[in-house]
């Protein structure tokens, strides 16, 4: 090989060292790429940033007519519909995980599994349309009217049935990332090695005491980094919940009113805004997007970090 490498003019290389450097390599373009995003975010926004200051994050306002722009109603719509589509979301998708992975028939767990990925693979437009299409008149005719008349005390459940809203946007996205959730916890929680539960048994367990004692506290730090990711992919959520939200401006405890989430305006109104103000503003949420992002995943990071260390600690 050496005198191959002298043969044709060429230094030897280090394999290890050259497959190190390219990988990094590639590492490094993904990290320019989000770097890339985020100052080309910040330049574009500085017209509305110097327009509005931070008084653009605590206003209510979102008058294009009048040049007043504000993004307190689209932070309420992005944050309360992601928060509620997983409240709705993570106890279905555990459920969905520890079937598959310990309590359904073998013939059974590889064709459900594969359905429940495919799942994940169609377009957030086809989700959109059938929300607005079969979700909605559900929820306006049989759902809505009876949270209304039952629960209606509550300030949650005040309000006109209108199909489209705030709860319905929130299921539509609860659908749209079970099978992210469901399908990483299914992985990690058949990870979990064999002598692990069956000692669990052997010390007198049910089956249910082993999922419940050591199955889901072992794979702890994987349900909550599928839990994060589930979460990711609801705040950026955009097509499916525009169809369904209702697209008003407006901060409302009652999910039944209609709502509008950062993704959703910059969708519907990139197109039509006709000033360079009007432009800055939507790109500012963008930016701000872009920011609740990054800061959920570095909070993501840092609880796993703190669980790992408990963990290490602990033993």
């Amino acid at each position: 090989m050496a005198e191959r490498g002298r043969l044709i003019g060429l230094p030897l290389l280090n394999k290890d060292k050259a497959f190190k450097w390219f990988t990094a390599f590639l590492s490094f373009i993904l990290l320019l790429l989000s770097i890339g995003i985020l100052f080309e975010l910040i330049i574009s926004s500085r017209l509305s940033f110097d327009a509005f200051g931070l008084k653009f994050i605590l206003s209510r306002e979102w008058d294009p007519v009048q040049r007043l722009f504000g993004a307190l109603p689209f932070i309420w719509g992005t944050f309360v519909s992601a928060t509620l589509a997983l409240f709705i979301a993570f106890p279905i998708s555990i459920g969905i995980a520890i079937f598959l992975s310990e309590l359904a028939p073998r013939w059974m767990r590889q064709p459900v599994s594969f359905i429940i990925e495919l799942l994940a693979a169609i377009p957030s437009v086809i989700y959109g349309l059938w929300g607005l299409f079969v979700l909605a008149p559900v929820m306006q005719i049989h759902v809505e009217p009876v949270l209304g008349k039952y629960l209606g005390f509550l300030p949650f459940f005040k309000g006109y049935p209108l199909g489209v809203g705030m709860l319905t946007g929130g299921i539509i996205i609860a659908i749209m990332i079970i099978p992210t959730i469901s399908s990483i916890s299914k992985e990690v929680l058949s990870a979990v090695p064999q002598h692990q539960k069956e000692a669990a048994l052997a010390l007198g367990m049910t089956r249910w005491e082993a999922i419940w004692r050591v199955m889901l506290p072992y794979g702890r730090s994987g349900i909550v980094s599928a839990v994060i990711l589930g979460y990711g992919r609801a705040l950026g959520e955009t097509m499916a919940v525009t169809m369904v939200i209702g697209n008003t401006p407006n901060i409302s405890l009652s999910l039944l009113d209609p709502a509008y989430t950062i993704a959703s305006v910059i969708a519907n109104e990139f197109t039509e805004a006709t000033y360079e103000l009007y432009i800055s503003s939507l790109i500012e949420l963008g930016l701000i997007l872009f920011v609740i992002t990054f800061i959920l995943n570095a909070f993501a990071r840092f609880l796993l970090w703190r669980m790992k260390r408990f963990e290490e600690v602990k033993v």
